[in-house]
């Protein structure tokens, strides 16, 4: 058995983050656990830019935020794990790691960071009947598939669910010559960012249709068609696709935090961050609070006393709520309400003098 000061589980955005405040904060043996072959989570597969704007003062993709965190840890000592799962966390503190690398091997950490992220909501959970033949993704595996496999998986799609994951592929599967009939919502309004509705749907021409959800999936070998329920009056119509994109929430991981805490309350040396806390809108947020988070686990392992949780920066997103009149910003997922001056456009929380109205 091996011993760390801190055990910082999952090597994305908020994973990072944690280490690089651990380790401002003084810890030095410090193992980072990444299950993919690469650090980086979910951004790897965000082609899109957006990222950053808050954290570094420009526009990023997911790819190139990352790699500035990659390098930052790059320059630390810090022991670093990928291709490497955790498969138990005890109430002890030992986590038993399994890896190309490690093969079998527990680790006693004094403090652990669960930074695992979310899954995506299968189709399964839902109320939908008919058949499960292939065509039907969620939206994140559709985004790895396209953006890091390069499969062309459909012709036609309907999208169910309007998260911002979901609408970014709409964007993209149009840039591809794709065919997008509709994006489905069962609210009211649209479930994701104002920014993503207007740069995603609305300039791309393609319909979102709120209250309204699947209720069956046609086809046998492959979907042919879908059928639509209008929430309001109960009225179905048949739509014929081939691909079926399901975009209908997040799950942060915990499960591991469920065996630390034995049924019960979490133990102190357990600390969650990221979006295995809460599902985050923006990954300046994540890392954050991931640096916040990995000070307040340092601070832990040198007096052995957990403080108050430390103060989390939820305010930088003014939510506009894509009410009628509203004029925001999209040069970044913030979507900072704007007010017209003589000299332009004003409000943007982030400083910048030209922020870009939706108008």
């Amino acid at each position: 058995m091996a011993d760390c000061e801190i055990l910082v589980i999952g090597g994305g955005p908020a994973g990072m983050a944690a280490v690089l405040g651990a380790w401002e904060a003084g810890c030095r043996k410090i193992l980072l656990v990444e299950r993919s072959e690469q650090l980086g989570g979910i951004l790897r597969q965000c082609l899109h830019s957006g990222f950053g704007l808050a954290t570094f003062g420009e526009e990023l993709t997911g790819p190139e935020y990352a790699r500035r965190y990659i390098q930052r840890l790059q320059g630390l000592p810090v022991d670093i794990l990928t291709d490497t799962s955790v498969i138990e966390l005890k109430p002890d503190g030992t986590a038993l790691l399994s890896g190309a690398v490690s093969g079998l091997t527990n680790i006693k950490a004094a403090a652990v960071i669960l930074a695992s992220g979310c899954r995506e909501r299968p189709i399964g959970t839902l109320p939908v009947t008919g058949t499960r033949p292939s065509g039907i993704f969620t939206a994140g595996a559709a985004q790895k598939m396209v953006n890091l496999g390069g499969y062309d998986f459909g012709q036609r799609f309907v999208i169910l669910g309007s998260g911002d994951v979901g609408m970014i592929m709409a964007r993209q599967l149009a840039l591809l010559g794709k065919t997008i009939i509709a994006v489905l919502e069962k609210e009211a309004r649209c479930g994701g960012l104002e920014r993503n509705r207007i740069n995603c749907l609305e300039r791309f021409n393609i319909p979102l249709r709120t209250l309204c959800t699947v209720t069956r999936v046609h086809g046998s070998a492959r979907v042919e068609g879908v059928t639509v329920r209008n929430l309001s009056d109960g009225h179905e119509e048949y739509i014929a696709c081939d691909t079926l994109i399901t975009s209908v929430g997040l799950i942060p991981e915990r499960e591991l935090a469920e065996q630390a805490g034995g049924g019960g309350a979490l133990p102190d040396w357990l600390y969650l961050c990221g979006n295995a806390c809460y599902v985050h809108d923006l990954v300046d947020d994540v890392t954050y609070e991931g640096e916040a988070i990995g000070r307040a686990a340092a601070d832990f392992v040198r007096t052995g006393r957990k403080k108050a949780a430390p103060a989390i920066m939820n305010g930088t997103r003014t939510a506009v709520n894509g009410k009628a009149g509203k004029t925001i910003c999209i040069a970044c997922p913030k979507g900072c309400p704007l007010v017209k001056t003589d000299t332009g456009w004003s409000g943007a929380l982030c400083g910048r003098k030209d922020p870009v109205p939706s108008e």
